[in-house]
């Protein structure tokens, strides 16, 4: 059984707690700590859409399409919904001659109440443009289109774009990737179910371009660049990612999966980061993800953020501080 990873407490007495596993690895693949079963095959789902993105920047896509920096983070995104991720949505698909018709990610109201709430105010709908996965599938199009392919049916496993998209994640992850372990995602892209020591060996290459082509680690490092740069596009407001990613720019990235995934890399160190909790929570996995990099993060500049994020308090409906959620000593807390 996986050890306990986080705990929420109410007063003095622990009311919750949340078991999982956690690794991080170097791009050699060395173990620099792990805890639980780092071994079990996971669906990243979102964690990885970074690595998803790469085939877009890597073949020039982006650059032919004249997408900006801003729009290469919104293909890594899972976001809010808020006005400027639909426009950037928007934007992708003009410039790959697209609209929101050629969008196969589904209908979702904007992951963000304000912005449902604003939408259905001004008599708005949601459509695919507000999908929290609009910004990856916004990219496939555009890959597809560069590409010279058909965009219809670009989720499905067998089209060709699809098979570049999955062949660079198989690369990063070291990993066989086919009908063993496929499965189908809430956007209808296939995702995999892949060992948690895979997905931090393909972060540590990720945050450190090591164990790939020389063009490949050059999308790599225009990813994090642009990831760095505008935070805002690969999450939005009171986000975790977004705020973590704002305080420490291009020293850490992170990205949410869902059902407990995350996923992250310390560039600086080389370090990839991969963890999963038993029970799906996201609020632990942000925790232990927090706590992970303020564990290895080297201690210069401001770090508050890193204390915020891993130790937040429960507060009631009155502001009252009612308990805190923290790590535990299986993350070296």
């Amino acid at each position: 059984m996986d050890p306990v990873l986080v705990e929420v407490t109410r007063g003095n007495r622990v009311e919750s707690s949340h078991r999982g596993a956690a690794i991080v690895l170097d791009a050699a693949g060395g173990t620099v700590f792990a805890v639980g079963d780092t071994d079990q095959p996971v669906y990243p789902r979102s964690a990885v859409k970074a690595l998803l993105a790469i085939p877009m920047v890597e073949t020039g896509a982006a650059d032919r399409l004249r997408l900006t920096e801003a729009e290469i983070a919104f293909a890594c995104s899972s976001h809010n919904g808020e006005e400027f991720h639909v426009a950037a949505a928007q934007s992708m698909l003009a410039k790959a001659g697209r609209d929101l018709n050629t969008l196969e990610c589904g209908t979702q109201w904007p992951a963000y109440d304000r912005a449902t709430r604003a939408l259905a105010a001004s008599g708005g709908t949601a459509s695919a443009l507000h999908n929290n996965c609009s910004g990856k599938h916004s990219g496939f199009i555009c890959l597809a289109c560069d590409r010279g392919d058909d965009p219809t049916g670009y989720v499905k496993p067998e089209h060709p774009t699809m098979r570049v998209i999955t062949q660079a994640l198989a690369d990063m992850t070291s990993q066989r990737l086919d009908d063993s372990n496929i499965a189908v995602d809430g956007c209808s892209i296939p995702t995999f179910a892949i060992p948690l020591r895979a997905l931090a060996l393909a972060f540590a290459r990720f945050g450190s371009g090591q164990g790939v082509a020389a063009d490949r680690a050059k999308a790599i490092a225009r990813i994090r660049a642009a990831v760095a740069a505008h935070p805002e596009m690969v999450a939005g407001t009171g986000r975790f990612d977004t705020k973590l990613m704002a305080a420490l720019g291009a020293r850490v990235f992170v990205k949410s999966g869902a059902e407990g995934v995350f996923c992250g890399a310390i560039p600086e160190l080389g370090l990839g980061i991969a963890v999963k909790c038993d029970d799906g929570a996201g609020r632990a996995a942000q925790i232990a993800t927090a706590a992970l990099v303020a564990r290895f993060l080297p201690q210069n500049g401001d770090l508050t953020i890193l204390e915020k994020l891993a130790r937040p308090t429960v507060t009631n409906w009155n502001g009252i501080h009612v308990g805190d959620m923290r790590p535990t000593a299986a993350l070296g807390a």
